[in-house]
């Protein structure tokens, strides 16, 4: 995926939640402190991606605390840049998608720039028995001048070799590193919890109990962003690079 998805970004773990978190970070990307090039329990960071996916595991809706996302919710979003002002709106649509036997909650995800559409994204999301929410794809269009140009974005679960992952963890906590999307040499983002319990400002607002993320992609060492997590809000700040986007209003259902 090109734009990490807002709604849709350490310390030694000696677990791994369902076979997707791979390791910690160090000064380098896959970097372990461990012998012969071990991550934790054992698991090399160079094993094949196969998560395990069990319908009859996940549960309907998604109540993520840190990721709540309940019909009717919307959240916008607000940035400055070069190309002028970014204008995000994320709604959580009444309507679902099955993806590899899984029923997903729809998130529809507009953005703006300079009051011009430039992409239109459907993104599917289904919570597990432990309270992790998943990633299972996105239907992605982008727009210059008013037209569809590209749907190069888009990806499915199951299909062409896509692999589901991590959107936000059901118990995070410091030095987690997962997946959150998979197609080998195509889509490898990924995420790490950075801090917990932090408090921000946005936007004259102040969250307390907040989640930090780091995501980037081993595919692009320098694109890398930070994204802040409150309770029963969901991302409330995302930083990357010299742009910030703010969380300018939310919708509850």
């Amino acid at each position: 995926m090109e734009r990490q998805r807002l709604m849709a970004i350490g310390l030694a773990v000696s677990m791994f939640v369902a076979g997707l978190l791979v390791g910690t970070l160090g000064e380098e990307l896959f970097e372990d402190d461990e012998e012969e090039g071990n991550g934790p329990g054992g698991v090399e960071f160079n094993d094949p991606y196969e998560p395990i996916i069990d319908p009859a595991d996940f549960v309907e809706g998604v109540n993520s605390t840190y990721y709540p996302l309940v019909p009717g919710t919307k959240w916008v979003y607000e940035a400055e840049t070069e190309d002028g002002k970014e204008h995000i709106e994320v709604v959580v649509l009444n309507e679902t998608r099955v993806v590899l036997g899984v029923t997903c909650t729809v998130v529809r995800d507009t953005v703006k720039v300079g009051g011009e559409l430039v992409e239109d994204t459907y993104d599917w999301f289904a919570q597990d028995s432990k309270g992790n929410v998943w990633y299972f794809g996105e239907d992605s269009t982008d727009y210059e001048d008013g037209k569809a140009v590209s749907t190069k974005g888009s990806w499915e679960a199951g299909m062409d070799g896509a692999k589901p992952g991590f959107i936000m963890l059901g118990d995070p906590y410091v030095g987690l590193t997962y997946r959150q999307e998979y197609l080998k040499g195509e889509a490898e983002d990924m995420g790490s919890i950075v801090s917990v319990g932090e408090t921000v400002t946005v936007n004259g607002h102040t969250y307390t109990h907040v989640i930090k993320t780091k995501d980037f992609t081993p595919l692009e060492p320098d694109n890398v962003a930070y994204k802040y997590y409150a309770p029963d809000v969901g991302v409330v700040m995302e930083e990357e690079d010299e742009e910030q986007v703010e969380l300018v209003e939310f919708t509850p259902a």
